[in-house]
């Protein structure tokens, strides 16, 4: 008889047999499926006690008698039919804090990059010139965190280790965390005008829909950079091209778009201070390992 079932549902292109197999190593005692099909997701959702995947299928939810536990794999779970979970008496828990670490040092990459001029090392190096270029420092730059859940609160963590002062912008700033200076949203603006860097890394919600917009491109120095591990719609897409293309900042780096995927004939494609990467900030080969952890925890509880 199954105890735990795996839903075939692949996030960053990670095969879930491996996930399953984490599993196993973490409980031996525990007989656990994988369900490829949708009859074998029927079998199995309506025998077993906890399931973990993407997504569930509420009307197998309404089925099961047995199911106790549904391990979201992913840090967002407003795409679930919670209602259907929560009147069937299903704990859900989510992916949140599994992205931390890798997200945090793809921003930090961002920046580097950015500093240390690598870009035009990268170029020269594709031309075969050696030319001498300037590059900065970190230390002493000020950055600004829109978010302190797990996310930020890596990044933070890592820009204090580089001697950078930040300031952390969340929705109750009377909150401790790891920041130098914790604010609110409705000081985004004032934070903007004295950072170096503006990162994101805060949910969508009607709060943050559009926040960075031509006010705060226009309060940001001239040499700041954005970076958005978000969502896309956090950011004005127009407003962002628009402050791009008239240098009112220097640069971009965005793991997130809107909209997402990026047509190839956007014009962000064609700005040279403008890095795109697809979205791909949340990969990490630890990705399975973290999610067991979350569901060991939530049977634990059980």
């Amino acid at each position: 008889m199954t105890d735990i079932v795996v839903l075939h549902d692949k996030i960053h292109g990670l095969d879930p047999e491996d996930y399953a197999e984490t599993i196993r190593e973490a409980c031996p005692d525990k007989e656990v499926t994988v369900a490829y099909t949708p009859d074998q997701r029927e079998k199995y959702l309506t025998s077993a006690s906890v399931a973990t995947g993407y997504q569930i299928d509420p009307a197998l939810v309404k089925k099961s008698d047995t199911l106790e536990v549904f391990a979201c794999t992913f840090a967002g779970t407003d795409h679930l039919p919670l209602d259907v979970l929560n009147e069937a008496n299903v704990t859900v828990t989510n992916a949140s804090g599994v992205h931390g670490p890798n997200v945090a040092e793809q921003v930090l990459g961002y920046i580097l990059s950015d500093v240390r001029n690598l870009r035009q090392a990268w170029e020269q190096n594709e031309r075969g010139e050696w030319n001498h270029f300037q590059g900065g420092e970190l230390r002493g730059a000020t950055a600004t965190v829109i978010g302190m859940g797990p996310i930020g609160t890596e990044i933070i963590a890592r820009l204090n280790d580089f001697g950078v002062t930040t300031i952390g912008i969340r929705y109750t700033p009377n909150k401790e965390g790891n920041a130098n200076e914790i604010v609110s949203y409705d000081q985004t603006l004032d934070a903007a005008t004295r950072s170096d860097y503006l990162i994101l890394a805060c949910p969508l919600t009607e709060t943050t829909d559009n926040l960075i917009d031509e006010q705060v491109f226009n309060g940001l120095p001239t040499d700041a950079m954005l970076i958005n591990v978000a969502r896309g719609p956090v950011v004005d897409t127009d407003a962002l091209v628009s402050a791009l293309r008239g240098n009112d900042i220097q640069q971009a780096a965005l793991d997130v778009t809107d909209p997402e995927p990026l047509p190839g004939d956007h014009p962000l494609w064609d700005l040279q201070n403008c890095l795109i990467t697809p979205h791909n900030a949340g990969h990490t080969p630890n990705y399975w390992n973290r999610c067991t952890d979350i569901l060991v925890d939530a049977i634990d509880d059980l």
